[in-house]
């Protein structure tokens, strides 16, 4: 093979870019983990973390991917037998629920089409059915990352409260952290889960769980086994800026890079980034003639776009041309839309030029694989974004 030029374009739905900025802070030389200098770091990275959750409750960071995080908020606040409330949005509501039964939690799966957010009508009637209160979570999916769909989490605790029901209320960020405006005290959750390769602009290697004090009250109740996942023993090492165990000393000096440069974005900026961004691309898709897999406009995710290829054709096929023509990696179809669907990310660290150039290898890509589309897909993107760009620097 001859050496590929040019830069890589990943634009999967994560892992993300990370930027040089972060990187530079990773391959810091790696510090004592139980001295003074790490202490400062870990008081830092643990406050200034609330802010992108938008809590005020702690924030347990461990080291480990989003998969864990799931893990770490099952068994803290559940015991086994105990009912949660799920909605499948797509494979990873799937992968969660699967995970919840090898935990020994009785689950109650709403079915859904994987192309619609949550119904939280059918959340409230769930709930206002079970009289005895024999369900103790409702456990759903933000941004459903296999398709490009977003769910109302608001709309979710107004129909926990319209029921009048105890349920805590567990929540996956895990393609939504840092990308999609989310407000863990506002909206009442209990369990945040996220991770650290997506919005936050790291590599893989961190997962999160914001907790409310609800949620800690049900960790000293539960009865699920739990070592490593123990919030109590994080808790209580993290008062001073440490951990229970060795944690991931150079990703968290990443985090805290991470976090400043969204802050110094600002995070409404960076929520306005990517929704044009999704703006843009869902643009190009429809102008080649293409459907979105999300149906709701409501609910089209800001973080990624998954499409629809006609019938008869390879969505893998025309991925591996695009990576081999093009160096663009692009997210594949996942569990039901294996080979329908192919992904294109955009979240984390990007700008209208990495939009462009991706759909225009999209573009060149399906031409090369004779894929009939319409012609200016692109020309109809870089239109938006041209007019609904970002203020100009002074």
């Amino acid at each position: 093979m001859s050496r590929q030029t040019g830069r890589h374009f990943l634009q999967i739905p994560g892992p993300t870019n990370t930027p040089l900025a972060v990187l530079a802070a990773i391959a810091k030389p790696t510090i004592d983990h139980r001295g003074p200098e790490f202490g400062r770091l870990g008081l830092q990275v643990l406050a200034d973390i609330r802010t992108i959750f938008k809590t005020r409750q702690p924030v347990i960071i461990y080291p480990a991917s989003g998969t864990g995080a799931w893990e770490a908020a099952l068994v803290n606040v559940l015991s086994p037998g105990d009912q949660v409330l799920m909605a499948e949005t797509g494979w990873f509501a799937t992968l969660w629920k699967t995970m919840a039964a090898r935990l020994q939690l009785d689950t109650t799966f709403i079915e859904g089409d994987w192309r619609s957010g949550i119904d939280a009508s059918q959340i409230e009637a769930r709930l206002a059915d079970d009289k005895q209160h024999r369900i103790k979570a409702v456990a759903v999916v933000h941004n459903e990352t296999s398709t490009g769909v977003t769910s109302d989490i608001a709309a979710v605790r107004r129909a926990i409260d319209r029921a009048r029901h105890p349920a805590l209320l567990l929540v996956d960020t895990i393609s939504s952290l840092a990308s999609i405006d989310y407000r863990h005290d506002e909206w009442g959750v209990d369990v945040t889960v996220g991770g650290s390769q997506k919005g936050l602009m790291l590599p893989p290697g961190l997962s999160f769980n914001a907790i409310s004090e609800k949620a800690r009250q049900a960790a000293r109740n539960g009865k699920s086994v739990r070592s490593y996942w123990d919030w109590e023993d994080m808790l209580a090492a993290n008062a001073k800026g440490y951990f229970p165990y060795t944690p991931s000393t150079n990703l968290l000096q990443g985090l805290k890079v991470a976090i400043e440069l969204l802050h110094e974005e600002g995070l409404d900026a960076v929520f306005d980034r990517h929704k044009r961004a999704a703006e843009a691309t869902r643009r190009a898709v429809q102008h080649w003639g293409f459907e979105v897999q999300c149906r709701n406009p409501a609910e089209y995710s800001p973080s990624l776009t998954a499409v629809r290829l006609p019938a008869g054709y390879s969505a893998d096929r025309l991925r591996a041309t695009i990576l081999a023509r093009c160096d663009i990696s692009l997210g594949n179809g996942l569990g039901p839309l294996a080979d329908t669907v192919f992904r294109i990310g955009h979240l984390g660290d990007f700008n209208d030029v990495s939009v462009a150039g991706t759909l225009s290898g999209i573009e060149m890509g399906m031409r090369i694989c004779g894929i009939p589309y319409r012609s200016g897909g692109v020309d109809a993107a870089v239109e938006y974004m041209a007019g609904n760009g970002a203020p100009l620097a002074a």
